[in-house]
């Protein structure tokens, strides 16, 4: 006669069989440091996607480019082998050009319309576009309103910024619309931009304030100049060969996540437009906060030409009517 399993020993073996169920590790990397709006984003993510899936899924992350510049890291989650990147759309571009069209110089009028934009209809469209091309856009989280530094002169209105050799991303947008500033864009991966700024290869470059904190650019730079002229979403984008292993349940774990994620990210990127100018005068950096922007805006102007034959005119009207 087979001898019973007591019900204590048959607990303790389903608890060890529960306890051997694969707990998966995620890749996730950004451009950043830990401390930065990136990496709170990512962390608040995190925490939040463990404990909505009873920690079968965590991560591990990958701050100050470890895995690479944004776009090798975008490149690699498509591919399958890293799992999940928070980036700028600024090399996003490359991968799905129809994302492109948030990076018009001018296009969004402040955080709240661009928001709203982009957790809206049109943010919504973008992401199924990014599906297409086998990216998973999890949440629209935020790099923020991108502002001018160099080494050179302060920047009051357009005309300063003419002649100076401006870092940009790979991002033809960004660098047609800094042309008509007369900005001598020089595309260049964030991971190298420290030391260009140091041994003056560039003469400035262009991110939000979040990025210029952390990323301590007051070391290397002695002008800033809010111009704010472009907005700067970021993603969080998570590898289809994941996803596509998800149960309904976990796919909805993951995108709760990821959303607070996004609203954390949101939030540090405020809290450091709020408190970073005073750090960044602190730090010995000279601040220009009432730039000429009619200025900029005029000079950007015969761009817009070719951003309607890009992307269409009413796809631009219909960003600038979101109110």
């Amino acid at each position: 006669m087979k001898q019973l399993i007591k019900p204590i020993a048959l607990a303790a073996m389903l608890a060890a069989a529960g306890g051997v169920q694969a707990q998966t590790v995620l890749k996730i990397g950004y451009a950043t440091t830990a401390a930065s709006h990136y990496g709170v984003g990512s962390t608040v993510f995190c925490e939040e996607m463990e404990k909505g899936t009873q920690g079968r899924y965590k991560c591990q992350q990958f701050p100050n480019s470890a895995l690479g510049g944004e776009r090798e890291m975008i490149e690699a989650v498509q591919l399958g082998t890293q799992d999940i990147v928070n980036t700028s759309t600024g090399p996003l571009g490359n991968f799905v050009p129809e994302v492109k069209i948030v990076d018009i110089p001018f296009l969004f009028r402040d955080y709240d319309h661009a928001r709203k934009v982009m957790d809206g209809p049109i943010g919504q469209d973008l992401q199924k576009k990014m599906e297409a091309k086998g990216l998973i856009n999890l949440a629209w989280t935020e790099n923020g309103f991108r502002h001018m530094t160099n080494s050179k002169r302060p920047i009051n209105q357009a005309t300063d910024a003419s002649g100076l050799k401006m870092r940009t991303m790979e991002n033809k947008v960004h660098m047609d619309g800094y042309k008509t500033f007369g900005i001598l864009p020089t595309p260049m991966a964030f991971p190298e931009l420290f030391t260009a700024l140091q041994q003056g290869t560039v003469d400035g470059q262009e991110n939000p304030i979040p990025v210029i904190l952390a990323s301590k650019f007051s070391q290397v730079q002695k002008h800033l100049s809010l111009t704010g002229h472009v907005y700067s979403p970021a993603a969080l984008i998570l590898s289809p060969a994941v996803w596509n292993k998800l149960s309904a349940a976990d796919k909805a774990a993951f995108t709760d996540a990821a959303k607070k994620g996004a609203a954390a990210q949101r939030k540090k990127v405020n809290d450091d437009e709020n408190n970073g100018i005073a750090q960044l005068k602190s730090e010995g950096m000279q601040v220009i906060e009432k730039v000429d922007g009619e200025s900029f805006r005029k000079a950007v102007a015969p761009a817009y030409a070719a951003f309607a034959k890009e992307f269409g005119a009413d796809k631009i009207a219909a960003i600038q009517a979101v109110k």
